[in-house]
């Protein structure tokens, strides 16, 4: 066999063991959520399934951080990586039945009023809505014809309040 030969069998060998740890551990993430969560998987107030066995995450070199459910999902993060995976949890029984769904006041094709609030300002227009919503619901609304929905809160006097201007 040939130097040459040689060296990139060596090198073949060497850079085996790299490939394999060059993806996360998905055991060792969905026992961090289980115990951040504080709930097994597929009880209540727990992640609704494994993580998909398919992933390919990138080793994080810090440790994962996992924030707390938001929306009806937790997140995994990799801050110095730059990835992240929301985690379906599973809404507790007693939370469920404690929240029972209000009628909408605001139906698809009502003229609603838009407002914007800062803390030396107020803005308003008039939209049509594109949805049904009730109080405290997300819902997307049109100001003009031809223009790109918005999405904003349905606030309990029926107007429609946009977010993130402080």
């Amino acid at each position: 066999m040939t130097l040459f030969r040689r060296t990139i069998l060596l090198a073949a060998c060497l850079a085996a063991p790299a490939w394999g740890q060059g993806f996360e551990d998905l055991d060792a993430l969905d026992a961090r959520v289980i115990a951040a969560l504080g709930a097994g998987i597929g009880e209540a107030g727990g992640p609704a399934r494994p993580l998909d066995r398919r992933l390919k995450l990138a080793a994080c070199p810090a440790p994962v951080t996992v924030d707390a459910p938001a929306l009806g999902a937790a997140t995994l993060r990799c801050e110095p990586l730059g990835w992240r995976i929301r985690v379906p949890v599973i809404v507790s029984a007693a939370a469920s039945m404690g929240t029972v769904k209000a009628d909408p006041i605001v139906r698809k094709g009502d003229q609603v009023e838009i407002t914007v609030r800062g803390a030396a300002f107020t803005v308003s227009t008039l939209g049509v809505a594109e949805q049904d919503g009730a109080p405290g619901d997300r819902i997307r609304i049109r100001s003009e014809r031809k223009a790109g929905p918005i999405i904003g809160e349905v606030t309990a006097d029926g107007r429609v309040a946009l977010a993130g201007f402080k």
